[in-house]
């Protein structure tokens, strides 16, 4: 009896050896299923997405699909990630290589017999046909396999994902950036050493390793990355200081500008405030020329991104508050150079540290003051401003058609988007409405019939083209009420007009609106600076009509006095701006 107690004792001691020596190869199971053929449909579904599938039986009549063969730290990483993602269903699992009997995919593989629990299998590399690569000479490695293992062993799990980052831009890893190094992350190691001239082995050692990082560096030389750390802005960073160097303090940014003739340019934000000033941040930012209107941007509680871009550059801004203060960056950068443009991006996200102290608002008060610029910075500037006036209470503005040609966009009043509803090339006259709708403080009354000759008139417009921020009145008297050469939509003012006065409202003497101002067209014959030309109102009614616009009909009055002209004026002229 006791004879055989120590031979059951010993059968137990060995079965137990054979399964620690087992565990030491974890799987992570995502199916069971009760048919071979639903178990490899499955399978295979599953390899086209996935890397590391393979399919066992269970016995009994059961086949399971898993991933693998993996450490078991490596092994809860990938079901971390995986469920994490969704990619596996929820309810996968930890297994090992003792639960598994016959391996049915893939077709010939026997994973189960591995010769050594840490012993990486040996990948096979497919080489694509329509790219060949030429033979290469063999480079004897560093290290053997055994110590490659070894230095790698000693990585961290940020090291792997750096890895595996780097093959998948060089185009040999396409699985998740995991940290887990299963049968992709080996192949793809294989690949990339057999393209390079050393053994492929599927384990990266020091010297390749090294070789791949200099690879994937490759595309940053010459942009002298270099970490900088401002005290007076209170922000470490990496910066490109071969493209760019510091320029100048200019509240809320500290200026890093081009050395060369790229469009490269780096700012740092950095000033106090609350979330309020991180919104006005936002709104301002986009405003600037540095930040086209193209692209993605996100505003949360307390940061925001911004992405801008035109054939020109592309510029990424990022900003968060924190404690009281916003710090945050802005990279341009020129288009066309996406990779390198993104790699960088991606060092100075990376690089980015707060320290203490915040951009003093008096920093640079001595700089040259401009009213285009913001904090050192041209404000964006549309192509053309001219004048409109509002006709109706929906917000339909009329103008000249010269203001909205060859236009990305519209605007009314730089605030309010507009859609063209009509355009009469021929007569000179364009038709547009707000998208958003809007209610005018006052709507134009067009004139039946014309004024008396020599009687006054005056024109209200935007003779700066929105520098100063609201419409001027400009007087004249009515010389013709034809054209110079008979023309009977036309009426000849004796005024002197500017051209952002173009499409604003001619009032006769009691406040209705007898035209429109037109441009200066004839640019071969040069006219005294007094005399003007406007569309009359019987033509702008007709236009309008044909837009399906009905203008309102001006009452006759009597004079009307300066201030209640001027009040009118200002409720229906608006600046129409073209971007």
């Amino acid at each position: 009896m006791t004879r055989l107690l120590f031979a059951v004792i010993l059968a137990l001691l060995f079965n137990l050896r054979a399964v620690v020596a087992q565990q030491d190869v974890a799987w992570v199971q995502i199916e069971a299923l009760p048919s071979l053929n639903t178990a490899q449909e499955r399978v295979r579904a599953y390899a086209g997405r996935l890397p590391d599938v393979n399919g066992f039986s269970l016995g009994g009549g059961w086949y399971s699909v898993v991933l693998g063969p993996y450490t078991a730290e490596d092994a809860q990483r990938v079901l971390d990630v995986y469920r994490s993602e969704r990619e596996i269903p929820s309810d996968s699992f930890i297994a090992y290589s003792n639960a598994f009997q016959q391996q049915f995919w893939p077709v010939g593989a026997n994973l189960l017999n591995l010769p050594d629990a840490g012993e990486p299998r040996q990948p096979q590399v497919q080489q694509q046909a329509e790219n060949p690569q030429p033979p290469q000479q063999v480079e004897p490695a560093d290290e053997t396999p055994r110590e490659a293992r070894a230095s790698e062993a000693r990585l961290s799990r940020d090291e792997k994902m750096e890895l595996q980052i780097m093959l998948q831009w060089a185009g040999y890893y396409q699985g998740a950036i995991d940290g887990a190094f299963g049968r992709g992350t080996r192949g793809s190691m294989a690949g990339w050493q057999e393209n390079n001239g050393f053994e492929a082995t599927g384990v990266l050692t020091t010297r390749q390793r090294a070789a791949l990082r200099q690879q994937y560096n490759a595309v940053l030389d010459g942009l002298d990355l270099q970490t900088v750390t401002d005290t007076t802005a209170g922000i470490e960073m990496q910066i490109p200081l071969g493209v760019v160097s510091f320029s100048k303090y200019s509240p809320p940014f500290a200026h890093f500008d081009a050395t060369s003739s790229t469009q490269a340019r780096v700012l740092l934000i950095s000033q106090t405030g609350d979330q309020n000033t991180l919104y006005g941040l936002y709104d301002i930012m986009q405003t600037l020329e540095i930040v086209p209107e193209t692209g993605p941007r996100e505003r949360r509680n307390n940061s925001f991104t911004l992405v801008g871009q035109n054939a020109e550059f592309v510029s990424h801004t990022e900003a968060r508050l924190d404690g009281g203060e916003i710090k945050g960056f802005t990279l341009v950068w020129p288009a066309g150079d996406e990779e390198r443009r993104t790699r960088l991006l991606g060092e100075m996200q990376k690089s980015f540290n707060r320290i203490d102290g915040v951009l003093d608002p008096a920093e640079g008060a001595d700089e040259e003051q401009d009213i285009d610029l913001v904090s050192g910075l041209e404000v964006r500037r549309p192509k053309m401003s001219r004048s409109g006036f509002y006709v109706d209470a929906r917000g339909t503005v009329v103008t000249t058609a010269e203001a909205v040609a060859a236009c990305d966009k519209i605007t009314i009043d730089d605030e309010y988007e507009a859609e063209l509803l009509h355009v009469d090339s021929a007569r000179g006259v364009a038709v547009l409405r707000s998208v958003e709708a809007l209610a005018p403080a006052s709507v134009a009354a067009l004139r039946q019939g014309d004024p008396r000759l020599q009687s006054e008139v005056a024109v209200s417009g935007f003779s700066y083209e929105g520098v100063l921020g609201a419409p001027t009145l400009t007087f004249g008297k009515l010389s013709d009420i034809k054209g110079l050469r008979g023309e009977k939509d036309l009426k000849r003012l004796a005024l002197a007009a500017l051209p952002g006065d173009a499409g604003g409202p001619v009032f006769d003497d009691g406040g209705a609106v007898m035209g429109m101002l037109l441009p200066q067209g004839d640019s071969n014959r040069q006219l005294p600076e007094d005399v003007s030309f406007a569309m009359d109102s019987t033509t702008l009614r007709a236009v309008l009509e044909d837009a399906g616009v009905a203008p309102t009909g001006a009452q006759p009055t009597g004079l009307i006095a300066p201030e209640d002209l001027e009040r009118q004026a200002q409720g229906m002229t608006v600046l129409v701006s073209c971007w």
